[in-house]
Formats: structure tokens, C-alpha cells, sequence
């Protein structure tokens, strides 16, 4: 995202929120894997979004570490499964600013992407709870706001995914960039948007955000999870919420209403649950790698999967734009990472070095 933030532009009064400036405008691509016509579909690279880490969690960040820097936080406490995206790029953005992050772990299936993620996150500096299971990740979460708050850190709590109302600003904030792109001649209109939903803060922010710069395009979500999925009208409560509290910021903002039809939310390529990779994901993967686009076979994947078979057998309304949710960017590792101080279970898992 630019110095100048379209979203921020157009409604003054926003410059209220606390921001902490991480994002840099990512450009839109045309994507032409085997057996797509050129022109049919485009790549919004948030694989870029941010220099340090990228993917579709810098976005929400921005706003998230604005408001706990504001309040005095020097921890997040936050949840996520073993390969988290979420918490690895809150554990590294969040220590620019100063704040530590605690971050309870659930299982997913242990593949050897989620080894690499694990990896990354015990180099990242960020606490490591094992929770196992949902449950037990609540008791790790209300242990550590516990013994933080007796510590005087002013936790802050962010719930999985970053996908809270302030969170969600950051993916109104990308339509309103969209926006700008495809007006100034930057980008084709495209005929629908598709992004992975896993808690879901992106597709409800940018339906919200399009419907507020006046772009009537359809997003379709890929669910990717049956962990705590969210619904249609899961999804309206989140981005109205978000719109309510841009009004509070700004009365300004125009009022507005999301309805739970005004989402489509495809359920076909989750195949055995969250993190499980799909046959349909891999082959996805490898034909968008054919042409230099890096995927994982948790979320992107699965959506990319959902993309080619609409567009393979005409149900692809055209030109079709995936969102790039995943970060393209490794982050570095510092040799001197203590991974004695990781509970035994993650360890283990570690041990196995054959990922890397």
C-alpha cells in the first residue's frame, strides 16, 4: 500500500485509526497457467505485500499493531494451527514495534510445509503454546493474558487470523486500492474476485470495501477449513461490524449494509479438512508454478484449484482475479533460534529435518 492509502484518502476522517505503515501497493498480473487464455485471469500479488513477510496478514496488521502500540501493549497473545501464517507474521511484525507475541498452537495435519512454518516460527522469537486441540488453546490463551496482565504488559487479544472489525479495515483498505489500480488503467475490471477463506477477514473486507468505492464485483470465497468455518452470515456480522466502527471513525463513510447473500462461499475443494492437501490443490500448485506463481496447499492452492475448474469447464465468469494470500517472501532465520525452549511435541516434530 502506498504512502498515500486510497481508502485514507477518501475518507479523511479514518486517519483517526492507529496505523503502523507496513504495506506497500502490490501490483495486479496477468496469470496464464496451461489452459487458460491469455486475458481470462490475473494475480493480485500479495505474495509482496510486505518486505519482511507478505501474504494477505500484513494487510490486517497494520491497523491491529497501530491500536496495540496505541494502548501500551507489549504483548499479542493469538491463536493458530501448527503451520499459522497468521501468527508467524504477527511474531515478525509485531517485534518491529516493539511487542512480543504468544501464539497457542492447534494440530493440522503435519505436512512438510507446516514443518517449514514451525521452523520459521521458532526462529521467530514468538512464545509457543501447545494446545493441541481448540480447547486447549483456550487454556493456554487465558494462562498467558493471565500472566501477562499480572506482568503489567497490557496483552492484547487477537483472535485467529487477525479477522477481527479492526482487522478487517486492512482488506477495505485493499479494495479502495483495487480501486485506484483499476481506474487509473493499472488493471482490467475484473469479472469476480476469488480468495481461501479460513477465518475469513479478507473476503468480508473486501466486499465491503468494494461496495463502499462503488465496484459491484463478486467475490467468491474458497472455504478451505472445517475448523470453526465461518458462514455466509458469519461473515455479514464481521464486515458490518467493520463498517460500523469506519463510521464511528468517520461519520462520513457512507451507511451500508451487508447482507449474508451478498457472499459466495464454495465448499467444494476443502476435501478432508483444514491443512489436509487435496489432489486437486496439487495439481493446481504445479500448474501455476509452471509459470512462476508460488502456492501452498493449505489455503491458496485449494482456491487456485476452485479457479481453474470453473475456468476449464465455463463456469468462470471472466476476466476472473485470484488474490495471492500467500507470502512469497521467506523470512530470515537467526542461526542462534533456542528451539529447547519449545514444547516437547513441536520439538519432535522439528527434529525431522528432511523438510528443510
Amino acid at each position: 500500500m502506498p504512502e498515500e492509502v486510497a481508502l485514507l484518502g477518501r475518507f479523511a476522517g479514518l486517519a483517526s485509526l492507529p496505523r503502523v505503515s507496513l504495506v506497500r501497493a502490490t501490483p495486479i498480473e496477468p496469470l496464464a497457467p496451461r489452459g487458460v487464455p491469455a486475458g481470462a485471469l490475473f494475480v493480485k500479488r500479495d505474495d509482496i505485500s510486505c518486505a519482511l513477510y507478505g501474504g494477505n496478514k500484513p494487510r490486517k496488521l497494520e491497523f491491529v499493531l497501530g491500536a496495540a502500540r496505541a494502548r501500551g501493549s507489549r504483548r499479542i497473545v493469538t491463536v493458530g494451527a501448527l503451520g499459522t501464517h497468521h501468527g508467524l507474521a504477527t511474531a515478525l511484525l509485531a517485534r518491529t514495534q516493539g511487542i512480543a507475541t504468544s501464539l497457542a498452537l492447534v494440530d493440522q495435519p503435519v505436512t512438510d510445509h507446516v514443518r517449514h512454518q514451525l521452523h520459521a516460527l521458532a526462529a521467530s522469537g514468538a512464545e509457543l503454546r501447545y494446545g493441541r486441540n481448540v480447547a486447549g488453546a483456550a487454556l493456554q490463551v487465558a494462562w498467558v493474558l493471565a500472566r501477562s496482565t499480572l506482568r503489567g504488559e497490557r496483552p492484547y487479544w487477537l483472535g485467529a487470523g487477525g479477522s477481527s472489525p479492526l482487522g478487517t479495515v486492512g482488506f477495505v483498505a485493499a479494495a479502495f486500492e483495487l480501486a485506484e489500480q483499476i481506474r487509473s488503467g493499472g488493471a482490467p475490471t475484473p469479472a469476480e474476485i476469488y480468495a481461501p477463506v479460513g477465518s475469513g477477514g479478507t473476503v468480508a473486507g473486501l466486499r465491503l470495501g468494494l461496495q463502499l468505492a462503488g465496484l459491484p464485483i463478486p467475490v467468491v470465497g474458497v472455504l478451505v477449513t472445517d475448523l470453526l468455518a465461518p458462514s455466509r452470515p458469519r461473515l455479514a456480522r464481521l464486515a458490518n461490524a467493520t463498517a460500523r466502527l469506519l463510521r464511528r471513525a468517520d461519520p462520513s463513510v457512507p451507511a451500508t449494509r451487508v447482507r449474508a447473500e451478498d457472499f459466495e462461499l464454495c465448499t467444494a475443494q476443502i476435501g478432508r479438512g483444514y491443512g489436509s492437501p487435496t489432489a486437486e490443490g496439487h495439481r493446481a500448485l504445479e500448474r501455476v508454478a509452471e509459470v512462476g506463481v508460488a502456492l501452498e496447499d493449505t489455503y491458496t492452492a485449494k482456491c487456485m484449484a476452485e479457479v481453474l475448474a470453473r475456468i476449464d469447464d465455463g463456469r468462470g465468469r471472466l476476466p476472473a482475479l485470484f488474490w495471492n494470500t500467500y507470502s512469497s517472501i521467506d523470512p530470515p532465520r537467526s542461526a542462534d533460534a533456542d528451539e529447547r525452549s519449545l514444547p516437547a511435541p513441536l520439538r519432535r516434530l522439528l527434529a525431522d529435518e528432511s523438510a528443510f
